[in-house]
């Protein structure tokens, strides 16, 4: 299957409108919301790391209704079990059956709030479904149904009390990216509308959530050339053998690097990838796969350094990539 102009041009339609919606509630963070509708429609999870009130909850509750599903937040706490957020099976003692009751879940945006405050065996709970879109309780697999994300946070500032994400972990998140503080004009509006305690309350949804899967499924025909391959294999083997970095890019970093750059080059109205799609989604892509070294931390080098210099020293390819 071939992605055709008139269906590119519907899918950058459609994703605009997307976007428009979130950021009524979401204000002035149009990039970030682009990134992270591009993780959804890739079948991927994005990881936040942010400050405390930047409107992590708002935009997990404006993607789910903008895309007419779901939306659950789980507070991670030292004390969480895996059965708190997989969710139980319970004996009835009417039916002399065990009943299965889902946990948090199982919804369509899923927030997990300070991921790393949880134990890592809870944390564990979340890799068979954030992977495979199930979970398996007693035995018994349910599935959480499509479309399905995990937006997990992470305090920059308050480490104490925390169990840091194992690198595995950290490579079945699509992306990273912070929202950050809104700028002045955002910071205006959001106060001048005070009163407004929950501005995700009045959307309306956009699409459906069989749309999104089509839009997803689209977005896997989008054409990739070779040389667009060849380009994010070289960035991949570079960083493997940067002086600075002790744990470079995996493969499945790789197969994440071109699944959102398909995403994004047919959000903006294209039917194959270009070059400028692999710089523009280096750092939310490699950010947290990379791991530099000790002697690099003491120096100060950090890791979205070292991205901007792989991508410096790596020559992308020249030629316009045909339709």
């Amino acid at each position: 299957m071939t992605v055709t102009t008139d269906q590119a041009a519907w899918f950058a339609q459609t994703f605009t409108a997307m976007v428009a919606n979130v950021d009524k509630a979401v204000l002035g963070k149009e990039h970030v919301i682009r990134l992270a509708l591009t993780c959804m429609l890739s079948e991927g999870h994005l990881l936040l790391e942010d400050f405390p009130g930047t409107g992590k909850t708002q935009l997990a509750r404006a993607m789910a209704g903008t895309v007419k599903g779901s939306n659950s937040r789980i507070q991670f706490t030292p004390d969480l079990l895996p059965s708190d957020v997989t969710g139980v099976t319970i004996y009835d003692p009417n039916t002399k059956q065990f009943e299965f009751h889902q946990g948090p879940i199982f919804a369509t945006i899923v927030l997990a709030d300070e991921i790393n405050r949880a134990s890592p065996k809870t944390q564990s709970a979340l890799l068979e479904v954030m992977e495979e879109g199930h979970v398996t309780v007693d035995r018994t697999r349910h599935s959480v149904g499509e479309p399905f994300m995990v937006i997990a946070t992470q305090n920059p500032i308050e480490q104490a009390g925390t169990y840091r994400l194992p690198e595995a972990q950290l490579d079945r998140f699509l992306m990273k990216t912070t929202l950050g503080y809104p700028d002045h004009e955002a910071t205006v509006r959001v106060l001048r509308d005070a009163k407004v305690r929950d501005r995700t309350r009045g959307l309306e949804p956009v699409v459906t959530s069989q749309v999104v899967s089509d839009m997803a499924e689209l977005a896997d025909e989008v054409h990739v050339d070779t040389a667009i391959l060849d380009y994010v294999s070289r960035l991949a083997e570079e960083t493997r053998r940067h002086v600075s970095v002790r744990l470079g890019l995996s493969v499945r970093g790789c197969l994440a690097f071109v699944r959102c750059a398909k995403t994004w080059a047919i959000s903006q109205g294209r039917d194959h990838v270009v070059p400028d799609d692999i710089k523009l989604l280096a750092q939310p892509v490699l950010n947290h796969r990379l791991l530099v070294t000790a002697e690099a931390q003491f120096a100060g080098i950090t890791t979205p350094q070292v991205i901007d210099q792989i991508l410096a020293e790596v020559s992308p390819p020249t030629e316009r990539v045909p339709a």
